[in-house]
């Protein structure tokens, strides 16, 4: 691209004219005007107008550094002068062919904006709309897309897919919700497949400090992602001028560059709140707040205790999305080290795809993973022997480095393994490795260190061998929802005087889904709400569970299979049959009960708004 800036004479032109004109060096009608220069010139040729912005205009007054030679000649033109007499060439000889074969070089970009549904939020969305609208971006507004009707989960899914940018304005409320942390995965998820790491994620904290808590997934799927901060109206142009930049140029390296802060140094959110995702582990400072509103289920707490001190335990949780799995992961790591053992906790599900791509890339990130939270140094080169096999590399690693570096037993807590499911020429050979280490405990003293905590969603139904399985063996622990007597406590913990006929009330709408159950109540006790207006708007998209409920269908739309089996059972007044696989996910998803071989709606909350959404069958 051919590039100007103004040499010196040029700079003393520039200004006289400006004098003349009688404009002030900030008069932003040099903007508007060189603008529509542009745009009128690109229209003419056939091409995509895509506007100047303000970072350039401000370059080419102070003739510091280059800017595009269209951009150079509008702004001469609008102030009268023959850019000729003003310009230092920059980027080698000007010429009318490679001026205009500059210009073609130009492209928008495409940006999806997620916000959430509250001021300042929708304010400053809009303002990023209107601004990169006008500068001749293709813009998406997330929230919007709710209003289009049933096919919003299409939508949203394929405009995130052809995206360039995914701008995040993350306020304290928009931290909370489900959407946007799938919005999140998606866009991380997307730009760990794709060469160009497209779309770039661009954070910026709404009224919500960089050390803010935040829900462990989300904060997780930011981890190391540069962020800003926007505190007030003040904010809001030196943003825009650098998203506009961004934008322009096609370029984020100076969002990278300028780093403010990072995820890795939030703090976890221990708050009364409830988040759509527990925290994995309990810093012994936290204990307390955290421990407020958990419901122990007797005996299961006391019998997990009692075996995480067992040489080679084997510990197996298994239970449906938001029923208090990684919770109790996390009050197990934490009697560990109440015990002075080691702990890690490592959730499968913050893995990017590319781990998954082979079974030996898979085990050395597992390793290093285990290796850097026990703040070990990475040392696969040394014991991964590619002629072993990865397999037996992996428990060489294990055997003769990280347990002999320490002093005590390690609890390892595996979170989220259903992703590992996914990619069977995987999970076969790493849960096989894991009943290898556990029946290795009892010939082997080293093993005995070990001790593992499997959390898991749904029913396994990998064609393992009996014998190589680690499901068959160990611990089993099944969480049930609470019971009306376990609401009530939790009543009275967040202080409300509730009877049995109104935890009944709220059990007929969410069951005993712990989650559901504990949104309820601090929506009640803190937002001022009775339990009637729960009840009446439970179903509505502006309900206190629309964005939870948004999120399961975003997910059923995603795999049609999966939102055609849920609409026979929706419609069903009676337990409905489903293939084996398509019952197991609807169930690890929390959408649905088991009853023998067959399913039906884990709760009526969920049947009235799938019923609406899915159609009657």
């Amino acid at each position: 691209m051919v590039t100007f800036k103004a040499s010196k004479e040029g700079l003393i032109k520039i200004k006289q004219s400006r004098v003349e004109k009688g404009w002030a060096i900030s008069d932003y009608r040099w903007l508007e005007e060189a603008t529509k220069i542009i745009d009128s010139s690109l229209q003419e040729q056939g091409l995509l107008a895509v506007g100047i912005s303000i970072g350039t205009w401000k370059r080419f007054l102070a003739g510091k550094s280059p800017i595009n030679a269209e951009a150079f000649q509008a702004y001469c033109q609008v102030l009268g002068l023959e850019w000729k007499e003003v310009v230092e060439e920059i980027g080698g000889k000007v010429t009318d062919s490679n001026f205009k074969k500059s210009t073609r070089k130009k492209q928008r970009a495409k940006i999806f904006i997620s916000y959430g549904n509250c001021e300042p939020d929708i304010s400053l969305s809009l303002q990023f709309y209107q601004t990169l609208k006008a500068a001749k971006h293709e813009v998406f507004l997330a929230g919007e897309s709710i209003k289009v009707g049933e096919e919003w989960p299409k939508l949203l899914t394929s405009q995130l897919q052809q995206s360039d940018y995914f701008l995040l304005l993350l306020s304290p409320q928009c931290a909370m919700a489900e959407m946007v942390t799938e919005e999140v995965k998606l866009a991380r998820d997307l730009g760990s497949d794709r060469p160009e790491n497209k779309p770039v994620i661009l954070p910026i904290r709404v009224n919500f400090p960089v050390n803010s808590p935040l829900n462990y997934e989300l904060r997780s799927y930011l981890d190391k992602i540069p962020q800003r901060e926007w505190k007030d109206a003040a904010d809001t142009p030196i943003l825009l001028e650098e998203i506009l930049n961004i934008a322009a140029e096609g370029n984020s390296s100076g969002w990278e560059q300028k780093l403010i802060n990072t995820t890795s140094k939030i703090a976890p959110n221990f708050a009364e709140k409830p988040t759509p995702s527990a925290e994995p582990e309990l810093p012994g400072g936290q204990v307390k707040l955290a421990s407020k509103f958990y419901v122990e289920r007797p005996p299961i707490e006391e019998n997990c205790y009692e075996t995480i001190q067992k040489p080679g335990a084997l510990i197996r949780i298994k239970a449906a999305r938001q029923m208090g799995k990684t919770s109790l992961m996390a009050r197990i790591l934490y009697r560990g080290r109440e015990l002075g053992y080691r702990t890690v906790s490592l959730s499968f599900q913050l893995a990017n795809r590319q781990a998954f791509s082979d079974v030996d890339r898979f085990l050395k990130w597992f390793s290093a993973m285990v290796a850097e939270e026990l703040g070990l140094s990475d040392r696969l080169s040394t014991y991964w022997k590619e002629h072993l096999g990865v397999n037996v590399n992996c428990k060489s690693y294990f055997e003769k480095y990280l347990l002999p570096e320490i002093n005590t037993p390690l609890v390892l807590g595996l979170d989220e393994v259903d992703r590992v499911f996914q990619h069977p020429e995987i999970a076969e050979d790493f849960f096989s490795l894991l009943r290898v280490w556990h029946e290795a405990a009892k010939e082997k003293e080293i093993w005995q260190k070990l001790r593992l905590v499997v959390v898991h969603s749904t029913e396994v139904y990998l064609p393992m061998n009996v014998n190589q399985s680690p499901f068959n063996v160990g611990l089993p622990i099944d969480l049930p929802e609470f019971t009306p007597e376990q609401i009530l406590s939790l009543a009275r913990r967040h202080e409300l005087n509730w009877t049995e006929a109104e935890a009944d009330k709220l059990i007929k709408i969410v069951g005993g889904h712990p989650f559901l159950v504990r949104v309820a109540l601090y929506q009640i006790k803190y937002q001022d709400l009775t339990l009637e207006n729960v009840l009446e708007t439970a179903v509505s998209e502006t309900g206190l569970y629309g964005d939870h409920l948004r999120r399961h269908l975003w997910n059923l739309q995603q795999h049609p299979e999966l939102a055609e089996s849920m609409k026979k059972v929706v419609n069903s007044n009676e337990p409905v049959q489903l293939q084996g696989l398509l019952a197991f996910k609807l169930n690890s998803m929390g959408l649905v009960n088991l009853e023998g071989n067959k399913v039906k709606p884990r709760c009526h909350l969920y049947r009235q708004y799938l019923i609406e959404r899915l159609g009657n069958c």
